[in-house]
This record gives C-alpha cells, sequence and structure tokens, in this order.
C-alpha cells in the first residue's frame, strides 16, 4: 500500500524517464563505433538530470513542468535527427513518453505545440530517413490533442459537479438551521408555555390547599381540564413535527386527507373545497405546501377557540392558492395583511412567514377580532 500512494502519476512519470534515459544509453553503448562521443555526453547528462528529477517534491505543471516539458522535447528531437535508422524505435517511445507527460501535466494547447515541434523537426530532417517517425508523431498527437482537450471539459464538469454538492451540502445545513429554529419557535410558543402555566397553576394550588382544602380541590379540578388541554396541544405539536403524507401526483388527495386528520384530531369540524383537477408538484413543494397547511390548522386548534375551519386549494393562472378560514377569537389586531406588512410590524405566526419567503409565495394575513381569522398564500407555479 505504501508503495502504491508513492506510485502517483507524477512520480511514474519522473520513473519513466530515467528509465528511458538508461535504456537509450545503453543502447548506445552497444553500438560504440557507430556513435559520436558528443552524443554519449548528451545522453548522460540528460540520466543526471532524469535522476536529479526522481528527488524533487513537486513534480506537477508550472514553470518547473515546461521547462521539463521542453527538455524532454530537445531530447526527442536528439533522438530524432541524430541517431542510426536502426534505433528509431527508442524515439517512438520517448515520443509516446512526451506526449503522457503533456497530457498528464498540461492541457491542449502544450500538447499540439509538442507534437507540431516534433512533426515538422522530423518533416524537414535531411534525408527524410525520419518520415515513418513523422507520421506517427502526427497520428499519435492528433489523438493526445483529442484526449486531452476532452479530459479539459472532463476536468471541468467535475469542478461544476463539486462546486453543486458544496452548494447542495450548505443548502442542506441551512435547511436543517431553519428547521430547528422553527421546532425551537413552536416548542417554545406552545407546549413550552403550557408547561410554564401549569407550573403556576401547581404553586398556586399549593398554597390554596395551605388555606383552604376545598377550594383546593375545585381548582385541582380546574388543574386537570388545563392539563388534559396541554396534552391535547402537546399531541398536536408532536403531529406537525411528524413528515407529511406526500402524494407528489395529486396535492389536492393529501391536503385533502390532512384536513381529515385534523378534524379527526382535534374535533373541529372542517369543510373541505378544492377543485377535480390532479395538481403535480415537486416533492419539496408539496411537503412545504402541506406543512404550511398542518402548522396553520395547528395554530387554530391551539390559539383560536374555534368551532369551525374551512380549507380551500384551487389552482389558477396565478399559481396554486391555499386558504384556511376559523370561526374563533382572531389575532390581537384587526385588518388584512401581506407578508412584507407582517415582517415589518412583526406579526403573525413567525414559521408561516418563514416557510413563505422559501416557496416565494404570497401570503395574506386577515385577522377579524372576535369574528375569526383567514390566512391566504399563492404559490407560483
Amino acid at each position: 500500500m505504501q508503495f502504491l500512494s508513492f506510485l502517483t502519476w507524477p512520480r511514474a512519470i519522473t520513473l519513466g524517464r530515467v528509465a528511458l534515459a538508461g535504456g537509450t544509453l545503453a543502447q548506445v553503448a552497444s553500438l560504440p563505433d557507430r556513435t559520436p562521443v558528443p552524443l554519449y555526453i548528451a545522453l548522460f547528462a540528460f540520466l543526471v538530470y532524469a535522476v536529479a528529477l526522481v528527488f524533487r517534491s513537486r513534480l506537477e505543471s508550472g514553470a518547473f513542468g515546461l521547462l521539463a516539458l521542453f527538455v524532454d522535447t530537445v531530447f526527442f528531437l536528439v533522438l530524432a535527427g541524430f541517431w542510426p535508422a536502426d534505433l528509431l524505435w527508442l524515439a517512438t517511445f520517448f515520443y509516446l513518453f512526451l506526449l503522457l507527460e503533456a497530457v498528464t501535466f498540461f492541457g491542449p494547447v502544450e500538447a499540439c505545440l509538442v507534437v507540431a515541434a516534433s512533426t515538422g523537426f522530423c518533416l524537414l530532417s535531411p534525408g527524410g530517413r525520419s518520415l515513418d517517425l513523422a507520421r506517427t508523431a502526427l497520428v499519435a498527437g492528433v489523438v493526445a490533442c483529442l484526449f486531452s482537450a476532452n479530459k479539459i471539459r472532463s476536468d471541468q464538469t467535475v469542478t461544476r459537479l463539486k462546486a453543486r454538492v458544496v452548494e447542495t451540502e450548505e443548502a442542506k445545513v441551512k435547511a436543517l438551521e431553519d428547521e430547528r429554529e422553527r421546532i425551537a419557535s413552536d416548542f417554545h410558543d406552545g407546549p413550552l408555555q403550557s408547561f410554564i402555566s401549569l407550573q403556576m397553576r401547581l404553586d398556586i394550588l399549593r398554597r390554596l390547599l395551605e388555606r383552604d382544602i376545598s377550594s383546593g380541590i375545585e381548582d385541582l379540578r380546574q388543574l386537570q381540564t388545563l392539563a388534559q388541554s396541554q396534552v391535547s396541544d402537546l399531541r398536536a405539536f408532536l403531529n406537525s413535527m411528524r413528515p407529511a403524507e406526500i402524494d407528489t401526483t395529486n396535492l389536492m388527495a393529501s391536503a385533502r386527507r390532512t384536513a381529515e386528520r385534523f378534524q379527526k384530531e382535534s374535533g373541529i369540524p372542517v369543510t373541505f373545497l378544492g377543485v377535480n383537477s390532479q395538481i403535480a408538484l415537486k416533492r419539496e413543494t408539496s411537503g412545504e405546501v402541506l406543512q404550511m397547511l398542518r402548522e396553520a390548522l395547528n395554530n387554530v386548534q391551539k390559539h383560536s377557540g374555534a368551532t369551525r375551519v374551512a380549507v380551500a386549494v384551487d389552482k389558477t393562472d396565478r399559481g396554486l392558492e391555499v386558504s384556511i378560514d376559523d370561526n374563533g377569537r382572531g389575532f390581537t389586531f384587526s385588518g388584512a395583511y401581506s407578508l412584507e406588512e407582517l415582517e415589518l410590524l412583526r406579526l403573525g405566526p413567525a414559521s408561516l412567514k418563514r416557510r413563505a419567503r422559501a416557496l416565494n409565495a404570497d401570503l395574506v394575513l386577515e385577522s377579524r377580532p372576535g369574528r375569526g381569522a383567514g390566512v391566504k398564500f399563492r404559490i407560483p407555479l
């Protein structure tokens, strides 16, 4: 495993350069009568240079990488132009190594420059002895350039996909944080306030029992009724935390089931009005719409004291419209307010406003103190 981690592509190419340099020098040594001494010196210098590159820590592209590519190209031209014809096969091997180096460390521009220089030099060599090598250089070079261009496109695609993954992870983290904030806000406004109220009533009951047992018993009955109400509120809160049952092919059916379940659990009659046509949305959008409906109904149960609720779902040219109206106490304020006005005046349920912003939905909250309230939101399709 340590060897595999050591033998990366840059390291493999560096070791391949050493092997080619050593093999070339060995082949030259086998022909002492036909090889000039300056070529021996050049080959030995190249071998020393190749060995020295093995001990460099940075082997990838850059200014030094371009210099190495240039030196390797010059060495190939020496092989192609000044060697005996029966040893030109070594030049072919080195040319393939040169293309691999250009494609691995650089892009199509550098690869095309290497191909053009190598092919042109082989064509211009005296006597035409490098003509076969020129054809090989051209064909292999074109393939290498096309591969390098495709590699660049693939790298760009991978970069874009990585950026999307990062964006998705950030969106996931933000969604989790928003959901935690919403749950904390709902728990603070609902069950926590109920338990605080229960604690205060228990303290009052203790003091009352110390003075008058009969009055304390009566207050205990009221406290029992309050506890039952709080259990109902807590059950409604827990139900609102459960994932909504989503039918992605028909949002209308899912909304109808949500209203029916609310009526069964709360005991408050619900009138549901909806179109007969199917409404298909993305699963995420459908889930947010149903969650807003559940939260609005949950608020009716907890705060309004209503005896009737009307839910309407309709699909228009302007989008999907959902409205919830009750005949309860209403809010402390009076009138109809848009989402922007509610945020400016800091009125209305925070969780509904937050979800409306996430869906880019229009929200209108109408309060009729003593006669009920209504909330209407429109989601663009």
